[in-house]
């Protein structure tokens, strides 16, 4: 079942994102390094359709998580509707994925070394920042980018974690308000969902 769920994931990966390599390619790439195997694959998945915050919430979404290797990047793929347009918006992994209080309970931004907020490429980062996705004229985000911290196995695992989207962007610390450094100014919760492993 996951090898025929990554297939459609790589199609769909291509389609979304033409002008980047797809997870196949990249996949090609680490194999002839001795960076993965064909073997080996760990799979996760966030929907944001059905967001513990509101029930009438207007993003419909999903983001799936692709690691080929245990010591390998993590490739995140996703299509995001229901935005505003033309806009940019904060993405980050939590720590939890408590619900109670919706996405209010999810905790932090999912930080294990104890770093200050930052970009992703920055090296003083968390773990769960991911910065901002992009939505075009009408709305929609669709993205493709792979992460060397983001791990979906071993102690700083990111699944049963949650991922959160934010109402605002994301200044990536630079932008020098009290909360910039913690949580990059990001603005409300907008939308929320477990990190589920697909088995």
């Amino acid at each position: 079942m996951k090898f025929f769920t990554t297939i459609a994931l790589l199609a769909a990966a291509a389609t979304q994102c033409a002008a980047h390599p797809t997870i196949d390619e990249a996949l090609d790439n680490l194999v002839k390094r001795g960076g993965a195997s064909r073997d080996w694959l760990e799979l996760a998945t966030v929907d944001l359709s059905k967001t513990p915050q509101d029930a009438n919430s207007p993003i419909v979404g999903k983001v799936t998580f692709l690691q080929f290797h245990p010591k390998a990047p993590v490739y995140v793929t996703g299509v995001i509707k229901g935005l505003d347009p033309n806009t940019k918006r904060g993405l980050h992994v939590h720590t939890t994925s408590n619900f109670t209080e919706g996405c209010m309970s999810t905790g932090t931004h999912f930080n294990p070394f104890n770093k200050k907020h930052g970009a992703r490429k920055d090296v003083e980062r968390h773990v769960g920042d991911l910065g901002n996705i992009v939505t075009d004229e009408t709305g929609t985000a669709r993205f493709f980018f792979k992460d060397r911290l983001l791990s979906l196995v071993g102690e700083n695992k990111i699944t049963s974690r949650s991922l959160v989207l934010h109402s605002g962007t994301d200044d990536l610390g630079r932008g020098g308000f009290e909360d910039s450094l913690t949580t990059g100014h990001a603005g409300g919760r907008f939308a929320c969902g477990k990190i589920v492993p697909v088995e």
